[in-house]
């Protein structure tokens, strides 16, 4: 059988509700939808870390971030809370602002059995952001295996002065003639690489930026949506909850807001335009006559923006969003379509996570594994091929860092329908059934100590393995006195 090709299809920042196909109402998918249609959709799966750069990591290296050290956005401050400066209880442990070369990246192996290896989109893995950042850059796509980059570099976001829009003032993307808008351009760039590829098997590692911010799509869009919240009366809804927020007693009294429904038109429109540019890849695909021989994966790298940078987005019934260790966070959509393999219009709530792509393509490939490097993924492929158990055993996520969106450093487990979260601060734990309880409003910790333990006990020996750095104590911390909490109103 002739090898597979695989497009692999990231997208930043977005929410596992932010698809018509997973739920949304207001927001128009409808190619990314045919994915679902036309193969599967999980319900539970995970990215390895609420923040991107270390999911990215981990989906390259089949690795959990903490073990790579990408354990935060790479930009992000490595030794104090962002938003408190230095006055958090703890001082956040360093992390690695790059994925080292030394790790065998699946496009690497891939490339080793004679794939084409393309890199288009956003990349985030190769140092600290850099706006006039000129190449070659060690760690850039090139240097992981990628025969092909194009968009990738340090950016973590569109940084030109237009956003989205000309001009971009991008490194390794050149504006040309006809362009406008990014998402456009990288469309373009990956479905000109499938219609002029050679005989030989690809892996299209496609990274949009979208839906990061900024939030920008087209005006003409942006009023196709107005129109849309006004007829589906989203316009009369107060989006937006606005109220006090004490994460811990010792941190400053902070205003979150966060949305309560998807209503927002440049987000809609951004939405659009990004399912837009999925559907040239699946024409380019068709048009190419190989996609009955392509895997296409889609999702996300942490969940959607819900309580900061204008909230632009609801993940409910999931609980809070991007950069927190709730599954609104970590939850994401994943759609993959394989003609022949996968039964069409299938759903799944098989547990998975992102280390798990790099052995389930491989197998899907038929290659051999490169146990010595996806050392913390398991092969989902039984899934794929019409499986109704997987017994995956526990997920989890070790998040050192205090959020820009209000999360606090942690660490947590999901273990069957269990998920258990220990913050650093204080130590403390919550305990959710999500089976019971999707939105983790209930705190069972107290009313089952012995689950508690279990949990526990797992994931700090799963820490211990992967070598996971913890944040410090803060020296110059000093508790916020009601006085201070006063003056701030």
């Amino acid at each position: 059988m002739n090898k597979p090709n695989i497009v692999f299809i990231l997208i930043d920042d977005m929410g596992w509700v932010d698809l018509s196909c997973m739920g949304s109402t207001f927001y128009a998918t409808p190619n990314i939808d045919r994915l679902a249609a036309e193969g599967i959709a999980f319900s539970d799966a995970y990215a390895s870390c609420p923040v991107c750069s270390p999911t990215r990591a981990s989906i390259l290296s089949g690795k959990y971030p903490a073990r790579v050290g990408v354990t935060n956005f790479i930009g992000g401050s490595p030794a104090h809370s962002q938003r408190g400066g230095d006055r958090g209880r703890l001082l956040a442990a360093p992390y690695t602002p790059y994925l080292a070369p030394e790790e065998k990246s699946i496009a690497r192996a891939l490339k080793e059995h004679g794939y084409q290896t393309w890199h288009v989109g956003k990349w985030h893995l190769s140092g600290y952001m850099n706006r006039n950042e000129k190449g070659p850059n060690p760690y850039w796509p090139e240097n992981h295996g990628f025969d092909v980059n194009i968009g990738g570099c340090s950016w973590g976001m569109p940084f030109g002065r237009g956003g989205y829009f000309l001009p971009w003032d991008h490194p390794t993307l050149e504006p040309r003639e006809g362009d406008d808008y990014l998402t456009d351009r990288l469309g373009d760039e990956a479905a000109q690489l499938i219609r002029e590829s050679d005989d030989r098997p690809f892996f299209l590692n496609m990274c949009f930026h979208s839906v990061h911010i900024p939030i920008q799509a087209k005006e003409e869009t942006i009023q196709k949506y107005r129109e849309k919240a006004t007829a589906m009366g989203l316009d009369e809804i107060e989006p937006f909850a606005i109220g006090d927020f004490f994460p811990s007693e010792h941190k400053k009294k902070e205003r979150i807001k966060r949305r309560l429904v998807q209503s927002n038109p440049v987000y809609a429109a951004m939405i659009e335009h990004l399912d837009e540019n999925v559907g040239k890849i699946l024409d380019a695909l068709e048009a190419k006559g190989v996609a009955e021989n392509t895997i296409v994966v889609f999702t996300s790298d942490n969940g959607g923006t819900s309580t900061s940078e204008g909230s632009p987005t609801c993940n409910a019934p999931l609980s809070e969003g991007k950069g927190w260790m709730y599954d609104g966070g970590l939850r994401e959509p994943l759609l993959v379509r394989w003609p022949g393999r996968i039964a069409p219009g299938t759903t799944t709530d098989a547990l998975v996570t992102s280390p798990d792509f790099y052995p389930t393509l491989l197998e899907a490939a038929g290659l051999p594994p490169e146990p010595q490097q996806h050392v913390d993924g398991m092969s989902f492929l039984p899934v794929l091929n019409g499986a109704s158990t997987h017994d995956r055993g526990g997920i989890f996520w070790h998040f050192p860092h205090y959020g820009n969106q209000g999360g606090l450093p942690g660490c947590a487990i999901r273990k069957g329908d269990w998920k258990l979260i220990e913050f650093f601060e204080d130590d403390s734990i919550e305990l959710y059934n999500l089976a019971d309880d999707i939105s983790e409003t209930h705190n069972v910790a107290s009313g089952h100590p012995e689950i508690v333990e279990e949990l526990l006990v797992e994931l700090h020996d799963w820490q211990h393995d992967v070598g996971a750095l913890y944040p410090e104590p803060n020296p110059d911390f000093t508790p916020w006195r009601d006085a201070d909490l006063k003056a701030i109103d």
